[in-house]
């Protein structure tokens, strides 16, 4: 069954050539042209990813990057005319999986694509709920428990830190996080973790002295677990 993608562009040649560039790829395709319209077609198309340009009308992405994430876990690429790091930033922050800045190839949407429907796609481990003091990450119902409070956090920084966590003490690398979290032709760059981790501190931090987030400087990050406590 083809994998379905909602396109939510005002540009209307972008659209269409999307549309046909990725009609040819196999994948069912569905246009919205302002962001009110593309969160109606949200919920009617139930797509599996979204390309989602920033600059729309009636709802910008950002505005339609928040209301899809209220409710649903959906992968969304943002597409941007804009290159800046704020950008780039505001998007992951929200929740967004990926970014393409405009101009950019056909080819490496395709691939950007497939590496996050694949890894939205692949299995999970057998165990998807980890528990340690004053902390709970359960991957069944992409719930952050902190100090006995649900934290608001979007899947790619729930991802990471269960990813961390279920290793506790081992030290990944930038890289090895893009490539074991984000997927390994994922086109981003170390600044991406960097951007997750912190946000993770900033509701993880002193909430605990039996674990802590630790950046190991020059290598990369880790779970790291106190013994003794």
């Amino acid at each position: 069954m083809a994998k379905k993608i909602l396109v939510i562009e005002d540009d209307k040649n972008i659209s269409e050539l999307l549309r046909l560039y990725l009609t040819k790829a196999g994948f069912e395709v569905s246009l919205a042209q302002d962001g009110g319209k593309g969160i109606t077609e949200f919920e009617a198309f139930a797509p599996d990813l979204v390309l989602l340009d920033i600059m729309l009308p009636v709802m910008d992405g950002w505005e339609v990057c928040r209301e899809i994430r209220s409710s649903s876990k959906t992968p969304i690429i943002m597409l941007t005319a804009k290159g800046e790091t704020f950008d780039k930033v505001t998007g992951l922050e929200m929740g967004a999986d990926d970014y393409m800045v405009k101009p950019f190839e056909i080819k490496e949407l395709l691939a950007r694509i497939r590496a996050v429907l694949r890894r939205y796609g692949d299995e999970e481990p057998a165990e998807k709920k980890l528990e340690f003091d004053k902390l709970i990450i359960n991957m069944d119902a992409f719930e952050l428990v902190v100090d006995g409070k649900k934290v608001d956090a979007p899947p790619k920084e729930m991802e990471l830190l269960f990813h961390l966590a279920s290793t506790p003490n081992r030290v990944y690398t930038r890289n090895q996080l893009l490539d074991e979290v984000w997927g390994f032709d994922y086109f981003g760059d170390s600044r991406t973790v960097d951007v997750h981790i912190k946000r993770l501190r900033e509701k993880l931090e002193n909430v605990s002295d039996k674990w802590s987030l630790k950046t190991v400087w020059g290598v990369g990050y880790k779970f790291e677990l106190t013994e003794g406590k």
